[in-house]
């Protein structure tokens, strides 16, 4: 499962792994945010013994601080620690993150070492180029596994495709040519019969899932034959009980709202429940629409 600012929070990424998931990353943890002990990063960075390994996704530019924050204690528990450079967000790149470091393979370098230093194994997260007109994917992929990478995944679009259009699974495959490392490909994956083709066409070690999880999780039990009986609503009540048990309620209602909208998309007969939904003011308010949307559809 990839991780998805503002929805692989421990709830989620709990459930996608029943769901047959093999790994699933914290949201993207900014390190700047972590340097200066940010209250809402550390609610990101929340888990707990059940979750095993545990793998998280920092963002950042600079080496140094990075490299810092891998130490701290709140990431300890982490078994593997993954970097984002493939992030296509404006306000991320302005910040020279994410994608943007793309465009600087030295430090992109330099970042991948320092964070590898460790004795936990650091993964890379990045997409084909910064353009169309510019693929840089196997460069980029070998600069990766030179300075320490032990696993990159390859979101196959360019930043500028943001997340429309179809993956560029040549890229991919350049990418898992040079290098001897596993290579996880990602994008446009919305059935098994995508995630065949993805496996096919590249020659990847194993898939990511992204958005589409969030609308259909059973993705991963359909791609695992995972024999999975639990309904969409047994899935959201599952995920409103962790969140009661682990979060406070502005955190959790927010959540809901989101993933709850998420699993109503293409299920005949819920828009009309899509207001309601967003008026909640409460857990037991949320209980009961969950029950009218999926017990009425």
């Amino acid at each position: 499962m990839a991780p998805l600012a503002g929805y692989t929070c421990y709830p989620f990424r709990m459930m996608v792994r029943e769901l047959g998931a093999a790994l699933s990353y914290t949201e993207m943890v900014s390190c700047n945010a972590l340097k200066y002990k940010d209250k809402a990063t550390q609610t990101l960075l929340f888990t707990t013994e059940q979750e095993t390994p545990k793998a998280v996704q920092i963002l950042g530019e600079d080496s140094r601080v990075m490299a810092e924050m891998c130490r701290v204690e709140i990431l300890e528990g982490y078994d593997i620690i993954d970097i984002n450079m493939g992030c296509p967000v404006p306000n991320v790149i302005k910040s020279g993150e994410g994608c943007a470091l793309m465009g600087d393979l030295h430090r992109a370098s330099k970042i991948i070492k320092a964070c590898a230093g460790g004795k936990r194994p650091v993964t890379v997260k990045f997409r084909t180029g910064l353009t169309e007109s510019n693929m840089i994917t196997a460069e980029f992929a070998k600069m990766c596994e030179d300075s320490g990478a032990a696993m990159i995944t390859i979101h196959g679009r360019s930043r500028n495709m943001m997340y429309q259009g179809e993956p560029y699974y040549e890229q991919i495959q350049q990418a898992k040519a040079v290098v001897q490392i596993p290579v996880i490909a990602n994008g446009g994956i919305y059935s098994v019969e995508d995630a065949e083709k993805m496996m096919k066409e590249t020659g990847a070690d194993g898939i990511m899932i992204g958005r589409y999880a969030l609308e259909n999780p059973y993705i991963f039990s359909e791609l695992t034959n995972t024999p999975i009986k639990k309904s969409r609503l047994t899935l959201l009540q599952e995920q409103l009980a962790l969140c009661n048990c682990y979060y406070d309620e502005s955190f959790t209602l927010a959540y809901m709202k989101k993933i709850t909208s998420y699993f109503m998309k293409k299920q005949i007969g819920t828009k009309r429940y899509k207001a309601e939904l967003f008026q909640c003011g409460n857990c037991e308010e949320i209980t009961m629409v969950l029950e009218k949307i999926f017990n009425n559809t």
